[in-house]
């Protein structure tokens, strides 16, 4: 089975998004260098970003999101981000009204079975769970092997925290890669257990 990975941008205070989850400068790096990092030519980063995101972003076959990620993007309009095959969606709520069963969304309630359900559809490619309460959710329970973060260098003071509501302490491993990019910090930490 392939690894599961809690990932995310992040500000250097730990927030994913401001109050109104609104992600501010979050994803500047992502336009800020030279080197295109997919085919639409939108994203252009550095070349120390591309040689450590492109190859994450290869690996990468399904996304674990909660539903208020799937509700602020529209459910991406039935299409998975980044080239991804599925997105997984944590919700006590059924998919929405004149949604399409054939998108590949699958909608789940709760993490444990998110894991599972993502899991069996990536076969040996990563699971990334998107950071903020579903991530640390997943965390808490055990199931995160590696957390990546890039940390912007930005302060919000407040908002949607990394770890979401985890109340309890997790020890992680020396971080094994640090890049530094344009307006970024790639950090990758694995998760003890």
């Amino acid at each position: 089975m392939g690894k599961v990975v809690m990932y995310s941008s992040v500000s250097v205070d730990g927030f994913v998004a401001d109050e109104n989850d609104q992600p501010g400068p979050l994803f500047d790096w992502l336009v800020s260098g030279d080197v295109p990092l997919d085919e639409s030519g939108a994203l252009k980063v550095s070349q120390a970003s591309f040689d450590y995101t492109r190859p994450y972003w290869d690996r990468i076959g399904v996304t674990i999101a909660g539903r208020r990620v799937f509700d602020l993007t529209d459910g991406w309009d039935g299409k998975p981000p980044s080239g991804i095959d599925h997105v997984v969606v944590v919700s006590h709520r059924p998919m929405p009204e004149g949604w399409d069963p054939k998108a590949p969304f699958h909608f789940v309630d709760g993490v444990e079975a998110a894991v599972a359900k993502a899991q069996e559809l990536a076969g040996d490619r990563i699971v990334e769970v998107a950071a903020g309460d579903v991530g640390g959710q997943v965390l808490a329970a055990g199931l995160v092997d590696e957390v990546r973060m890039d940390v912007v260098p930005v302060v919000f003071g407040s908002g949607k925290r990394y770890f979401g509501s985890v109340q309890a302490q997790h020890l992680l491993e020396d971080p094994d890669v640090v890049i530094q990019g344009n307006r970024v910090l790639h950090l990758r930490y694995r998760v003890r257990h």
